[in-house]
């Protein structure tokens, strides 16, 4: 399967699961849809990683090569990260009804400020340094794919944010679920232009 293709498919996946699970949050303000929205974000995860590759793939600046390997093993360690948080989530937590508060404050991503949930903010942290390393090897000669590169680029502010957010008592498990659903949300409306951008950039520029 060739670079492009892989690229337009990675862009499309993403940008689905983004609007899927972006509605799944707007929804689960009135009922319970969790799992919902871990699957989407695993789905994000699975688009996430070819799409990333493909854009490393078609920048072939040789003096830009760190910046897109190191970006690509950044994308890794978000999607193993938020792999396990989801995965545990859909399965080992949705399926076993007998786990304790205690336990689910630990390993439930439903638990604001759990150790799960704030692995996967560190995921979202590496998975934002990915975007900005990649975003800086692109090769752009139009509006189009110049509002791209900015965009990955300033996507790498979250990497700030996700990383020191967890040590701080910011979120807790007090902290009302409209707050989350709110800063979700917005990421989403973010993010989303990123992948309709990226499907462009391959499909336009090097079909």
């Amino acid at each position: 399967m060739k670079n492009i293709t892989i690229g337009k498919i990675g862009s499309i996946i993403t940008g689905t699961a983004v609007l899927a699970f972006a509605i799944s949050m707007l929804i689960g303000l009135f009922s319970d849809t969790i799992f919902v929205s871990c699957l989407s974000s695993i789905f994000i995860a699975i688009g996430f990683l070819p799409f990333m590759t493909a854009l490393y793939s078609v920048n072939e600046d040789k003096e830009k090569q760190a910046c897109g390997i190191a970006g690509i093993g950044f994308a890794v360690i978000y999607a193993v990260l938020v792999f396990i948080v989801y995965y545990a989530e859909c399965t080992t937590i949705r399926m076993n009804k007998g786990l304790s508060e205690a336990t689910l404050s630990i390993i439930s991503y439903g638990h604001l400020g759990s150790l799960f949930f704030n692995y996967n903010l560190l995921g979202y942290a590496f998975m934002a340094l990915s975007t900005f390393l990649l975003g800086t090897t692109l090769n752009v000669d139009n509006k189009g794919d110049k509002c791209f590169k900015a965009m990955l680029m300033i996507h790498g502010v979250f990497f700030i944010v996700c990383l020191f957010i967890p040590m701080f008592p910011i979120f807790t498990d007090g902290t009302s679920n409209v707050v989350g659903t709110v800063i979700l949300e917005a990421w989403c409306i973010y993010f989303l232009p990123i992948c309709v951008l990226g499907y462009r950039y391959f499909n336009k520029q090097y079909r």
